[in-house]
């Protein structure tokens, strides 16, 4: 009989056990909790801690917290008829769990319907938007219009968008080769007409030059030969003054110039015995005779 009660109450402290670890569960302070009974939401459950429900009902938990989603690479034509390959991530929060169950149900679910609406919004965006836009300023707005799109569709997740970013958008490389060849050949003829100008204007400052020095040596020159004459004419009324105050001291003093102009270790002359080159030769040898 004893051994009856005690079996009993092993069984039933062990069918206890098993509907209390079926019934209670912990939501973690980064989750959020939709308690499920056959297929059917029943609550939700946003506190963290030690909660209760039925056995045959089900927990299912989703994070709280903000989370990231990066979409695969796609391209998109650009109001200019510009190809691009753009590079997008999103942040949201799971804000409305009952309506995100009912939705999409869960997470995968819901992050490829959520990669259709910003991949439909960003083509629809910047199908409106020129290529050099992108790399202006206006970028922040155009991504802000992304995200206000994105996050009043996403509603319907029971989400929150709180951020969709353009990580990067570049050129396919096909079109980019293309592009790089022409800017490279558009800066090349840049260089040319460049150096074309500065070739041309070298030129001129060469000519310009080369005339101011034409013109320079031409004044120095006129003003050398004019200074060269008031010296000659000076000098020669210097001499004139000095050698004709005695005519014969100056007829010496240039014949002795004469000949010392006229007159080398090498020179050979011919001329008569009375010349008037030799006068003062001759008139020496007759001072010699008539000193003796």
């Amino acid at each position: 009989m004893n051994r009856s009660i005690v079996a009993g109450g092993i069984a039933a402290a062990f069918v206890l056990i098993l509907i209390a670890f079926n019934s209670l569960f912990i939501v973690d302070q980064t989750a959020q909790a939709l308690v499920i009974q056959f297929g059917q939401p029943i609550h939700e459950i946003r506190t963290p801690g030690l909660h209760m429900k039925a056995p045959w009902q089900n927990a299912v938990f989703y994070d709280r917290r903000v989370l990231d989603y990066e979409p695969p690479s796609e391209e998109v034509i650009a109001a200019d008829q510009k190809r691009l390959v753009v590079d997008t991530y999103a942040r949201y929060r799971i804000v409305n769990p009952l309506q995100f169950y009912q939705s999409v149900g869960t997470e995968a679910v819901m992050q490829l319907r959520l990669g259709a609406t910003i991949s439909g919004t960003q083509r629809r965006v910047l199908g409106n938007v020129i290529l050099s836009a992108l790399l202006s300023p206006e970028r922040a707005r155009i991504m802000g219009e992304i995200r206000d799109q994105v996050a009043t569709q996403a509603k319907s997740f029971g989400i929150e968008v709180i951020d969709v970013r353009i990580r990067r958008a570049d050129l396919p490389p096909e079109n980019s080769q293309a592009i790089y060849a022409r800017m490279q050949s558009e800066r090349q003829r840049e260089a040319n007409e460049y150096r074309a100008q500065g070739a041309e204007q070298a030129q001129g400052i060469r000519a310009r030059a080369e005339r101011d020095r034409t013109v320079i040596l031409a004044e120095a020159t006129k003003q050398s030969q004019i200074l060269r004459g008031q010296g000659d004419a000076g000098s020669i009324k210097i001499y004139a003054d000095a050698f004709g105050k005695d005519l014969d001291f100056f007829t010496f003093y240039r014949s002795l110039e004469a000949y010392r102009t006229a007159l080398g270790p090498d020179t050979t002359m011919v001329l008569a015995p009375n010349s008037e080159f030799f006068q003062y030769f001759g008139q020496h040898k007759a001072a010699k005779a008539a000193g003796q």
